[in-house]
């Protein structure tokens, strides 16, 4: 029987669990679900605050201000 979990590494608690899970390599694959490009390379990912800085920095250009000080 094979049985499929979405872990969250992201809390102690996830990190803490993938550990554990790790210490059984005989019984245990783990697979990273990283998406790949065409060249078989991980893609670059870019945080929610990134994603956000670049967004407010995109409408400044537009707008010609800050919208962030209104």
């Amino acid at each position: 029987m094979n049985i499929t979990a979405h872990i969250d590494v992201s809390t102690p608690k996830g990190r803490k669990i993938v550990r554990e899970l790790e210490r059984n390599k005989k019984l245990v694959k783990i697979e990273n679900s990283m998406p790949t490009g065409e060249d078989g390379l991980p893609v670059k990912t870019h945080s929610v605050e990134e994603s956000f800085e670049q967004l407010w920095d995109k409408m400044e250009e537009h707008y010609g201000m800050d919208l962030r000080r209104l």
